[in-house]
């Protein structure tokens, strides 16, 4: 699914990712492998290396190189069999990784030495840094989509906003470094279990704070699993009552590994649950915004579960 950057398999040793167009330094990905590696995080394809190039403009980052890890699939094809097939094993696994990434971004290091911050408590005004971007992400959404679609989304954005809501008054939360683009197309596969991948930040979003809930990575990786279900709904000719159960199921124990695992680390207070919902809103209106921009035939993953989501 990821269609702004090109990667290159060299000898079945190592991942040459190319950004296109490359990105200006600094970008989030080397930092994070610095970290991660110094924290002794190793769930991830082992960084070897970051490529830049510095011009009239400043640096300017041209690649990544990490290992290849042998017989990996992400989960836009593996998660998408488990999900014809019923199968939920693999969720509480896959919240254990997040849950594990969480509290690595949690612990100190050199380069992230203060990893973990307070949110400042909601300003009088009533408007957050994150309910205004969540209000620009709808706002975009509806100006991007046409058709059906477009009449829906604008019969439904009163609705919509009122999920949006509690961002608004948001108290004060734990802020971490967050994956930022964290779904089940970032979560490998392979021959020895899963890794989490791509450390590159939401393509929608430009110039947000590094440091955020853990609920917003939390957020998106769930609806991930919604996305899941609508392509085997279409793509594989799965019932949709069937795969709805599924979804509840996985995404039911996805979450309770999660809270387990982020709790025996001892970093249970991380999570404000409160902000799932937003996000999750917020994160379908930018899958929206993706499909308009990068890939148009994405858009029914999106409206299916929003859909779904207001019978």
């Amino acid at each position: 699914m990821d269609q702004t950057n090109r990667s290159v398999v060299v000898g079945e040793s190592v991942v040459v990712k190319w950004l296109t167009p490359p990105a200006p330094l600094p970008q989030p990905t080397p930092d994070m492998f610095a970290h991660l590696t110094s924290v002794g995080f190793t769930a991830t394809a082992r960084p070897y290396a970051a490529v830049s190039r510095r011009d009239d403009d400043g640096e300017l980052l041209l690649a990544l190189v990490t290992a290849y890890l042998p017989d990996a699939g992400d989960g836009w094809e593996w998660c998408v069999d488990e999900a014809v097939s019923g199968g939920t094993g693999f969720a509480a696994d896959l919240g254990v990784l997040a849950a594990d990434l969480h509290a690595a971004m949690a612990t100190p290091s050199t380069t992230f030495p203060d990893p973990v911050r307070q949110a400042p408590a909601a300003p009088e005004t009533g408007a957050t840094a994150w309910s205004v971007r969540a209000e620009e992400a709808l706002n975009e959404a509806l100006a991007l989509t046409d058709g059906e679609d477009r009449d829906w989304l604008s019969a439904h954005a009163d609705a919509l906003r009122a999920e949006l809501a509690p961002l608004a008054w948001a108290g004060a939360t734990p802020l971490i470094r967050i994956h930022g683009d964290l779904h089940v197309g970032q979560m490998l596969r392979w021959r020895d279990g899963y890794a989490v991948i791509d450390f590159d930040g939401n393509p929608t979003v430009t110039g947000a704070d590094p440091f955020q809930p853990a609920a917003r990575d939390l957020a998106q990786l769930v609806t991930s699993l919604e996305h899941v279900g609508q392509i085997a709904v279409r793509r594989r000719g799965a019932h949709p009552l069937v795969i709805s159960a599924w979804t509840v199921a996985a995404r039911d124990a996805l979450e309770a590994a999660y809270l387990a695992r982020l709790a025996g680390h001892g970093h249970a207070a991380l999570l404000d649950r409160s902000l799932l919902r937003p996000f999750e809103i917020e994160q379908e209106c930018r899958e929206l915004i993706y499909a308009a921009r990068h890939l148009p035939r994405w858009r029914y993953a999106p409206m299916g579960v929003l859909r779904s989501w207001y019978r």
